[in-house]
């Protein structure tokens, strides 16, 4: 390369990760957490980065809601992350993870566009959720638009109080199970809202964090 070549080269290299760094800036997204590595979340000593450590029996979780169009959701279950724009699993709509309630280990993964897509697999999905499951969802630029009421219903049933309220362009997280007896104590909502929304046309990232008590049964 001649020497204006190397110049242009690393002119537009500069400006590359420039405009990486003045968009995490401009999210204020926690950046050990969205970008931790791809196999480990853990940080401060507790699992997945959380503020405080599990009770035994108990796993520890840490999930975001995506941002904007920009970064995908990030799914953690002790110390492991599940989905995350770094593992590339993660996609526009809704995103899921199942794991086996009394071990932890992960049984599937998977995204469904609720914006362009198709509904049908959506529901075959939800319908072959095996009881003793614990389900993991984050939203991606938007989650409600393909849903319907049966869909709606059989997330109520994994314990969700909110899903009947997600609307076009909402942040989402909620961890629920399959046979779960209450309402679960792990969901979070944002509403899309011109007044209030941080970026345009999108609300904040969500973050939740928690400890799931293993199954017994």
């Amino acid at each position: 390369l001649s020497f204006a070549g190397i110049l242009k080269l690393a002119t537009l290299t500069l400006v590359f990760f420039l405009a990486v760094f003045l968009a995490f800036q401009l999210l204020e997204i926690n950046m050990d957490f969205i970008l931790g590595n791809a196999s480990s979340a853990k940080s401060d000593g507790y699992k997945c980065g959380l503020s405080k450590e599990c009770p035994p029996e108990h796993f520890a979780f840490k999930i975001a809601s995506g941002a904007a169009t920009v970064v995908g959701p990030r799914i953690c279950l002790e110390d492991q992350v599940l989905m995350s724009g770094v593992k590339n699993n993660v996609g526009r709509g809704i995103n899921i993870a199942l794991v086996n309630g009394k071990t932890g280990a992960v049984i599937n993964t998977a995204s469904f566009d609720m914006w362009g897509g198709e509904v049908a697999p959506f529901l075959k999905f939800l319908k072959e959720i095996e009881d003793g499951t614990i389900v993991m969802m984050a939203s991606f630029d938007d989650a409600a638009t393909k849903m319907n009421d049966e869909t709606r219903k059989l997330i109520g049933e994994l314990g969700s109080t909110s899903v009947g309220n997600l609307g076009f362009r909402d942040n989402w997280v909620f961890v629920g199970g399959k046979g779960i007896k209450t309402k679960s104590p792990f969901e979070q909502l944002i509403k899309n809202s011109a007044d209030t929304n941080k970026f345009e046309g999108w609300p904040e990232v969500l973050e939740m964090e928690g400890c799931i008590p293993q199954r017994k049964d």
